[in-house]
């Protein structure tokens, strides 16, 4: 969209090609040879990186088919099943008609990504009111309506060799909580769940991605634990656009962006092999701001022991509507 990160100015090329043309892409890495094209914290790009790979034979972790399931929430649920454990009942809609789903539910589009749309709904009034809210951010014009699931939020991020989880660390979400969803903070290890939650997530992860076909790679995975059962709420072939990678190779030693491409480019997983026997407790903790308003980065404290620090915008800068109630304008990552 802009050259205005700190890759950009690294990288050998930059153009700015809408990630959508598949076909200025295709010429982009012919010409300049490049050996992976590959998303790590889109979901918008994952099925494009995908079949660009499969059409130019490049290497990848997961087909375009498994990749556009995972960005459609309606088709994802349909590909888990009622027999995944950890499926939750849903409705999609594509115009306003009557709820089949038990009040309190959760609305938000079928296809976007970025906590844009989503709202906690108790009745059909409520669901007609935002409707219109909702169905503007997905690009396929439908909505999904799923059972809201009580209980602590956690993000799972794995890796997935030959089929097999080979890594996971499951790490509590801490929402904002009158911005339903919106992340504030990720902490690891988790505090929210048991061992035995623990393990029931490792296998309902593990049964997921075989269902869905990601058989290799990193797996991202938002869950919310009721009545000590894990429920899938969302899942992605990707590392967590978060930073999450930076966090879990501070506090377990494995550097997943790493990780990622050494399997890709070379088949060496050996970076799993640093993976610590114990789990250093850290956090990473967003700045947030409402879209539309000036940054002000004296306006945010960063804490002494912070190991990392970014600010998305320049003081002065306007900040641009991502989620459009409550956007990221930056982070810091520190020990607890």
């Amino acid at each position: 969209m802009a050259k205005d990160g700190p890759a950009a100015d690294l990288s050998d090329h930059f153009n700015l090609i809408n990630i959508l043309d598949e076909e200025k892409l295709a010429t982009f890495i012919v010409d300049n040879k490049i050996d992976v094209v590959y998303s790590t914290g889109s979901d918008l790009a994952m099925p494009v990186a995908c079949r660009l790979s499969e059409r130019l034979g490049l290497p990848h972790f997961v087909s375009s088919y498994a990749a556009n399931v995972c960005n459609h929430k309606n088709l994802m649920r349909e590909r888990l099943t009622l027999e995944c454990e950890g499926n939750i009942p849903f409705q999609v809609l594509d115009s306003i008609d009557k709820i089949a789903i038990q009040y309190p539910a959760i609305l938000k589009p079928s296809d976007a990504q970025g906590q844009r749309g989503i709202f906690l709904i108790r009745s059909q009034s409520e669901f007609e009111s935002h409707f219109q809210d909702v169905v503007k951010y997905s690009r396929e014009g439908k909505v999904i309506v799923e059972k809201y699931i009580e209980g602590p939020e956690v993000s799972v991020n794995g890796y997935m060799v030959n089929g097999v989880m080979r890594f996971l660390i499951v790490s509590d979400r801490d929402t904002w909580p009158e911005y339903t969803g919106l992340i504030h903070k990720h902490i690891v290890p988790s505090k929210a769940v048991c061992n035995t939650a623990n393990s029931k997530i490792k296998r309902i992860v593990e049964d997921a991605c075989n269902r869905i076909g990601i058989l290799n790679g990193p797996v991202y995975f938002q869950m919310k634990v009721m009545n000590g059962h894990p429920y899938i709420i969302e899942m992605t072939p990707r590392l967590d656009g978060c930073h999450m990678w930076n966090l879990l190779a501070r506090s377990t030693g494995v550097n997943l962006m790493k990780l990622v491409f050494e399997h890709l480019l070379y088949d060496d997983i050996s970076e799993l092999k640093c993976l610590n026997s114990d789990i250093k407790p850290m956090e990473l903790v967003f700045f947030c701001q409402k879209p539309k308003t000036i940054m002000d980065q004296s306006a945010f404290l960063i804490p002494k022991d912070s190991e990392d620090s970014f600010f998305y915008y320049a003081t002065g800068d306007n900040i641009r509507p991502v989620n459009g109630r409550f956007d990221k304008v930056g982070y810091f990552i520190h020990s607890l």
